[in-house]
């Protein structure tokens, strides 16, 4: 999640979620250029499908992708790695739709708990991740690139469920 944009109303009952396929990559890597200041690569969005994580988008009525979120299962636990709203979209609920899919599946896959890393930097994914129910459990020293050659720390944060 980023920082909010500026952007159209948008109806989240009109959004078609379903699962990402190697064609949509391409508007992937224009909303992931366009939220992250260290974006994913084609490839990690590419090897991702290719190893059978979960992988969704969601699609509005005009096709344009409006967000998306990768996991990786691991035993008994869904790994939230990547999960983004359009800069356009953002702050009118979507992020919290995608959580609400990203908890469904897991429930599905009979998950007991997600996974997710964030920065301290996103205040506010922090704040959606909190109210959403997820606690802090640790903190991995150095793993986000930033700005420059320095380093981020990322809070690592799980849900129970």
């Amino acid at each position: 999640m980023t920082p909010a944009g500026q952007g159209k109303p948008l109806d989240l009952r009109s959004l078609i979620v379903e699962t990402m396929q190697a064609a949509d990559i391409e508007q992937v890597m224009v909303i992931e250029n366009s939220v992250y200041p260290h974006p994913w690569t084609r490839g990690n969005f590419t090897d991702s499908l290719d190893s059978g994580y979960e992988a969704w988008v969601a699609r509005e009525p005009n096709f344009q992708l409006a967000g998306y979120f990768l996991a990786m299962p691991v035993v008994d636990e869904l790994h939230l790695l990547n999960i983004s709203v359009r800069a356009d979209l953002q702050g009118q609920g979507l992020g919290l739709m995608l959580l609400d899919r990203v908890t469904q599946l897991a429930r599905k896959l009979g998950m007991l708990s997600i996974l997710l890393e964030v920065r301290p930097s996103n205040q506010r994914a922090l704040a959606v991740y909190e109210r959403y129910g997820f606690v802090r459990i640790g903190l991995r020293k150095a793993y986000y690139p930033a700005a420059g050659h320095t380093r981020e720390d990322a809070i690592v944060m799980r849900l129970c469920l």
